[in-house]
């Protein structure tokens, strides 16, 4: 069993740099070093854990990290029940179903998403029969190659989802960057001491 306490962040990415600014703005004292994968806090039984975002839940689950921050579109697409400690104010997206001009209704239509999960639960909820396609990344590309009729990805602005055509149809949900852990005493206490 580990002595330390990890908190894992995201190694890269739109949460990265703000979550590192969060947690020295809590006191933690330790600089980046490159593409180190765990770094440790100075003169602190802290390390700070560098992972893909989506996988920052199951460092959580399975012991191996104490405290985490995702976006909680990652927790809602993979079903965690991963308590938040705290909202951050950062990283403020929505996860939302785009389409070109002309589509209103989603039903018999093929969806790309790389969000499938929150994808299908949000077509029972409406009662929507549609194809969901699964892909990795730059999804708002799908309707224009014909990959899909319409899209379900994360937006900041709507910028990316104008530019390639696509307007909002509805939006499943609003997310931000949150603490997650499995006690917020535990955390409490660690940022005291600091």
């Amino acid at each position: 069993m580990k002595n330390k306490m990890r908190i894992a962040i995201q190694n890269k990415g739109r949460l990265m740099d703000e979550s590192v600014k969060f947690l020295k703005g809590s006191g933690l004292k330790f600089e980046l070093n490159g593409r180190q994968l765990l770094i440790k806090c100075e003169e602190r039984a802290v390390e700070i854990l560098f992972v893909r975002c989506k996988d920052i839940p199951t460092y959580l689950e399975q012991g191996v990290a104490d405290f985490g921050i995702v976006g909680e579109n990652v927790l809602y697409e993979q079903g965690s029940d991963l308590e938040i400690l705290e909202s951050l104010g950062f990283g403020k997206c929505s996860l939302v179903i785009a389409a070109p001009e002309g589509i209103e209704d989603l039903d018999g239509e093929r969806i790309a998403t790389s969000y499938p999960n929150s994808l299908k639960r949000y077509l029972k909820k409406k009662g929507v029969n549609a194809s969901v396609v699964e892909i990795g990344g730059s999804v708002e590309a799908a309707p224009t190659l014909g990959l899909a009729d319409a899209i379900c990805d994360i937006t900041q602005s709507g910028r990316t989802l104008k530019e390639n055509g696509l307007r909002v149809v509805d939006k499943i949900l609003d997310s931000e960057a949150v603490l997650i852990g499995k006690s917020k005493a535990k955390w409490n206490k660690l940022i005291q001491s600091l």
